[in-house]
């Protein structure tokens, strides 16, 4: 299985969306939309290049363009060996690895985004792109410079961002050209991200996460904070927290994604997935993993790449498991001549019903599991409950599993 990786901030831009209005992956847009009171669909078709600078739309539109490519990917049935994401691109992470609901998941990083761009404005930043250069030389230079600048990203071999107050910052960037750097570019952000001036934005980002419910993890994410993998619930909202002022140890986390594809059962090469606009990691990655194989979803003609690179074969074959109908025009699926799993009819927010679906209760044909958005799930088997493989408020996609049902 390949791992996940999802773009951040600076990489969104104007029309990223337009590709992907007649997917069926839309839909997650206006759920987003009725989520957040805003015009998604404005940020990711219309919006132009300044709108999309401002922090508070930037990071969603980036977010929700990484929600709509993981949708699509997940109707294909591609499922990661593990996930990451740069920056803001952790929230999207920790949606696809199901620590985080959908319906909590937007509104958290519409939060993140409004509190960055409160800070940004109190305390003017810049990020610069440093190339020729590594880690040790660029923080030597923002000593040197001897004011508000640091280390922001560590990206890829010889690749790093600095970021601090803007006449600081261009100091220090004089000093890393005398250090070695041979090119220096401004991030498409209007803040210095990852750096002591975004500490007034962690009180109100500390308090939206108090809110959250985080689930066990189906996979683990790969943290910027510390570049390991972290599986446990518990330990993200601090991760989280820390990271809004803390370097993304993005060259780092590269390496323990690729480490973790490196096993017994696997000798082949690492395989990135990069999903959302742009395609920035995939470079990074390869960079840093020259023997690594990456693909950009970006648009959707992508996703036939990416079933080509898995399968070794043309896209559109049947899959090789597909949903059994019942008489009654119920999807279901069958696993063992015991065993049964309760798909969803379409993709939306899964929710349960009023009564507590709890394992060992006795389901009958036609008992209400839960409802996608609105639309009723009902049992076409009967048995006993094994479990709810969905979570509350998670956005599902089409023939998903949600239940587990033991026949006899």
């Amino acid at each position: 299985m390949p791992a996940f990786v999802f773009p951040g901030q600076g990489s969104q831009r104007p029309g990223m969306g337009r590709p992907w209005r007649d997917h069926p992956s839309w839909d997650v847009v206006q759920d987003a939309s009725n989520l957040t009171g805003r015009d998604l669909e404005h940020l990711l078709v219309d919006a132009g290049p300044e709108e999309l600078l401002e922090t508070r739309n930037a990071q969603l539109a980036v977010f929700i363009m990484g929600l709509v490519v993981l949708d699509a990917v997940e109707r294909l049935g591609i499922e990661p060996t593990a996930c990451a994401g740069h920056s803001l691109g952790e929230y999207t992470a920790l949606v696809a690895a199901g620590a985080i609901g959908f319906e909590d998941a937007v509104p958290l990083v519409n939060e993140r985004g409004d509190a960055m761009q409160e800070a940004a404005e109190d305390s003017a930043g810049i990020m610069l792109a440093l190339s020729g250069v590594d880690d040790e030389m660029a923080r030597i230079a923002c000593r040197r410079a001897d004011g508000d600048v640091w280390l922001a990203n560590s990206n890829a071999p010889g690749e790093c961002v600095i970021a601090g107050r803007p006449e600081v910052a261009r100091r220090a960037v004089d000093i890393a050209r005398e250090l070695g750097a041979t090119r220096v570019s401004e991030v498409a952000v209007s803040g210095a991200f990852h750096t002591p001036l975004m500490t007034p934005a962690q009180p109100r980002l500390r308090k939206a996460l108090e809110g959250i419910t985080f689930y066990p993890l189906a996979v683990p994410v790969v943290a910027n904070v510390d570049a390991l993998p972290h599986d446990v619930a518990h330990e993200w909202p601090s991760l989280l927290s820390a990271q809004l002022r803390s370097p993304v140890r993005w060259r780092q986390t590269v390496l323990s994604l690729a480490t973790m594809m490196r096993t017994p059962e696997w000798d082949g090469d690492a395989l990135f997935c990069e999903l959302g606009p742009g395609g920035p990691l995939s470079a990074m990655v390869r960079a840093t993993v020259p023997e690594a194989i990456t693909v950009a979803i970006a648009v959707p003609d992508d996703l036939d790449t990416l079933v080509e690179t898995l399968t070794g074969e043309p896209a559109g074959a049947e899959p090789a498991s597909a949903g059994t109908a019942t008489p009654d025009g119920h999807q279901g699926e069958r696993l063992y001549v015991s065993e049964r799993l309760i798909i969803s009819p379409g993709a939306g927010i899964f929710e349960l019903p009023g009564d507590e679906l709890r394992p060992g209760r006795r389901v009958q044909i036609g008992d209400l599991i839960g409802s996608v958005s609105g639309t009723e799930v009902r049992s076409p088997f009967a048995g006993e409950l094994m479990g709810v493989l969905a979570h509350p408020g998670e956005r599902v996609r089409a023939g998903q599993p949600i239940a587990w049902l033991r026949s006899r």
